[in-house]
């Protein structure tokens, strides 16, 4: 028998997979951190040692930015670390607070799916021409968006259920 101050069951698999998805996502922006600063340090030996610029490095370099970029903004909203200004929230009675935060779950979720939906479309668009120095194709570039944005709604509507099952463990919003 489960102790009443357990989750329920699809809370915790929820979480479980969620946490699966935000630890894969900083390994993956961990490893684009790393590349990007190896290949910007064979971008100066190149150019100042061999005298022979690695054009290459740029290109790649933009893609690793924009997993960066995409990916960590998804796993700041899992984590609850994700730039917010919370002055107003935490200035306002609880009742009120609690409003804000959920009509800030909802913005998010809804910004997260248009990222994802104009990304995908941005990627279908782009796909047929190619990236300069790297013939692959451009709609890479916006893959990370893709993918950041259906995390970030995904996570935030993550946060919506629990709350909506009293297991909201964000400290601004139950301050």
């Amino acid at each position: 028998m489960s102790d009443i101050s357990d989750p329920p069951i699809l809370l915790r698999r929820m979480d479980a997979a969620f946490d699966a998805i935000a630890m894969a996502c900083r390994i993956l922006t961990g490893l684009s951190l790393v590349t990007l600063t190896a290949i910007f340090g064979w971008l100066v030996y190149g150019r100042y040692v061999l005298n022979a610029t690695p054009t290459w490095v740029e290109q790649v370099a933009l893609l690793l930015v924009m997993v960066i970029a995409f990916l960590g903004a998804a796993v700041g909203v899992h984590d609850h670390t994700h730039l917010s200004v919370t002055m107003l929230r935490t200035a306002v009675p609880d009742r009120i607070r609690s409003v804000l935060v959920v009509v800030t779950d909802l913005f998010m979720a809804g910004f997260g799916l248009l990222m994802l939906w104009y990304g995908v479309k941005l990627t279908i668009f782009k796909w047929g021409s190619l990236i300069p120095l790297l013939d692959l194709p451009e709609g890479l570039r916006s893959v990370p968006l893709t993918v950041g944005g259906g995390l970030i709604a995904l996570f935030s509507i993550g946060h919506l259920v629990r709350r909506a099952v009293g297991r909201d463990i964000r400290r601004d919003s139950i301050e």
